[in-house]
C-alpha cells in the first residue's frame, strides 16, 4: 500500500484499536483530583527528570543543536542534523528555575531548530549525591566520527560535573552497539532512559538499538536483554514491528521494569511494560494495551506510573494528547489521572513531597515541567467548597480549568508535527533492513 493511500484511509483502520486501548488502559478516571501547573518553562527539548541531593528537581535539555555552517550527520530517519552545544541541565529549586549545567552537545535538524533533537536525553543521582546521563544520538554510531572530536559525546553514559568543568564519558554505549548489534538490524543507538540498580550499576534504555543494557562504574557495558519484535496487527506497514525501548525503572521487588515506544506503524494499544528479573534473566510482559510509552516510574507505595506519549497511537489521524495512567500495586486497578494539556509529554518523575512532575513538549523550545498534585478527599465536586483550592494550591487550578497549563504554541505544535513525521520514516527505514526472522 502506497503512504498517500494509507494516510488516506489510516482513520478507518486505527477506529477499532483506539476503542480497544482506550476501554482496556482506562479501566477509572480521576484526573479532577489532580491540580496540574506549570513550575518550570522555556526549556529546550526537555527530557528526564530526577531529585538531586538538595531537593532540586533536575531536567535534562537535549538542546537544538547547531546552525547549517556546523558538522552534521544524517540520522536514520534521513534528515541531516547539525551540530551544537545547545543542551544543558536545568534546576528547580525553592521555587527558582536555573540552568546549572550549560553548553552541553546537542544534534538537531534545523527545519526548524530543534526537530529530531539528541543530546542530553535523562539523568540519575547515585548514592553519594553525583549527577550522570545517558547522551542521545539517533543514528548510526560508525557516524559520530564526521562531527570531529565532540561526536565522541553522544552514545555514551556521562558524568555530570555540576561544577562547570567538563563532560567525563563513562561508558561508549556507541561502540557496544557496532560491536555487538543485540538485535540484529541496522546498527542505530539512540540510550533515551537510565536508572540505578540497586548494586550501584547503572540500567539504560536503548531506544535505537532495541536493547536495555548494564554498565557498571568503570564503564563496562553488558546487554541485559531485548525486546521482541511483534506481529503488525495492522493492515498496512511491515509483518512486525520493533519494540523501541523508551524508559526503564526499578521496581518494589527489584525487578526491571522497561517501557516500549512501539515503531512502526505504532498500534494502538501494543506498547507493554516488561518486567526483567536480574537474578533469572526472565522477560515477561507485566502490562500490556498502552500506547506509545515515554517513561515509567513509581512512588514510595510501589505504585506504578505510566507516561503515554499520545492517546491514539502517533500514526493516528489524531494523535491526541498524551496520558499518565496510575497502576495500584495492590490491585492492579488503572487510572487516567491526567490526559488533557499533556503535547508530547517526556518523562515522569514521583516527587518525595508525593507530587507527580512530567515533562512537556519534549521536542520545543517552549517545553515545561508540570507538576500534578493530588487534592485531599472531598475537595473537588464538593458543593460547601464551592471549587476552593486548600491552602498550599493557590497557583495551581482545579484539573478542568482550561489554563492551568498554557496552551502551547502554533510553532511548537508544528513542530511536534515534524518530529512525528520524521519518527514515521526512520522506523520504516530501519524496518526495512530488519532480518525476516525478527
Amino acid at each position: 500500500m502506497s503512504m498517500r493511500k494509507w494516510f488516506a484511509q489510516r482513520p478507518k483502520f486505527f477506529a477499532p484499536l483506539v476503542a480497544l486501548a482506550t476501554a482496556f488502559t482506562t479501566t477509572a478516571a480521576h484526573a479532577h483530583d489532580y491540580v496540574i501547573r506549570e513550575v518550570m518553562s522555556g526549556l529546550v527539548s526537555p527530557r528526564g527528570l530526577a531529585f538531586g541531593p538538595d531537593g532540586g528537581l533536575y531536567v535534562a535539555e537535549a538542546g537544538s543543536g547547531g546552525d547549517v555552517n556546523s558538522p552534521s550527520i544524517i540520522l536514520g530517519s534521513g534528515n541531516r542534523a547539525y551540530y551544537g552545544t545547545t543542551g544543558g541541565l536545568s534546576r528547580l529549586l525553592n521555587g527558582v528555575q536555573e540552568r546549572v549545567l550549560d553548553n552541553l552537545p546537542s544534534l538537531s535538524a534545523t527545519n526548524p531548530r530543534g526537530l529530531e533533537a539528541s543530546g542530553l536525553s535523562d539523568i540519575v543521582f547515585d548514592g553519594s549525591g553525583t549527577a550522570f546521563g545517558v547522551m542521545g544520538l539517533g543514528a548510526n554510531p560508525a557516524l559520530r566520527a564526521d562531527l570531529g572530536a565532540p561526536g565522541a559525546d553522544f552514545s555514551t553514559l556521562v558524568r555530570l560535573p555540576l561544577d562547570g568543568s567538563p563532560l567525563e564519558r563513562i561508558a561508549d554505549l556507541g561502540t557496544h552497539e557496532i560491536a555487538s548489534n543485540p538485535d540484529g538490524g541496522l546498527r542505530d543507538s539512540n540510550p533515551f532512559g537510565m536508572a540505578l540498580a540497586p548494586d550501584g550499576r547503572f540500567l539504560v534504555a536503548d531506544a535505537g538499538a532495541n536493547d536495555f543494557l548494564s554498565v557498571t562504574a568503570a564503564g563496562d557495558v553488558s546487554t541485559l536483554g531485548v525486546l521482541p519484535n511483534r506481529p503488525n496487527p495492522l493492515p498496512f506497514g511491515p509483518p512486525s514491528f520493533q519494540s523501541v525501548p523508551t524508559s526503564i525503572a526499578v521496581g518494589p521487588d527489584d525487578a526491571y521494569y522497561i517501557g516500549q515506544l512501539t515503531g512502526f506503524p505504532f498500534p494502538p494499544g501494543a506498547a507493554n511494560v516488561y518486567r526483567f528479573d536480574p537474578a533469572t534473566d526472565e522477560l515477561t510482559v507485566a502490562y500490556g494495551g498502552f500506547t506509545n510509552i515515554s517513561d515509567l516510574t513509581f512512588d514510595e507505595n510501589g505504585d506504578l506510573y505510566v507516561l503515554q506519549l499520545t492517546t491514539n497511537g502517533l500514526a493516528s489521524a489524531t494523535p491526541g494528547p498524551g496520558a499518565l495512567i496510575k497502576i495500584d500495586s495492590r490491585t492492579g486497578e488503572r487510572a487516567t489521572i491526567a490526559s488533557e494539556g499533556l503535547l508530547f509529554p517526556g518523562s515522569v518523575e514521583a516527587g518525595p513531597d508525593g507530587v507527580l512532575y512530567v515533562t512537556n513538549q519534549i521536542t520545543s523550545a517552549a517545553g515545561q515541567v508540570l507538576s500534578l498534585t493530588l487534592l485531599p478527599p472531598g475537595i473537588v465536586n464538593n458543593p460547601g467548597l464551592d471549587g476552593r483550592i486548600p491552602p498550599g494550591l493557590e497557583n495551581g487550578l482545579p484539573r478542568g480549568a482550561r489554563h492551568a497549563v498554557p496552551e502551547p504554541t502554533s510553532a511548537a505544535l508544528s513542530l511536534l508535527g515534524c518530529s512525528i513525521c520524521c519518527f514515521w520514516r526512520r522506523q520504516q527505514r530501519r524496518m526495512a533492513a530488519r532480518p525476516s526472522r525478527k
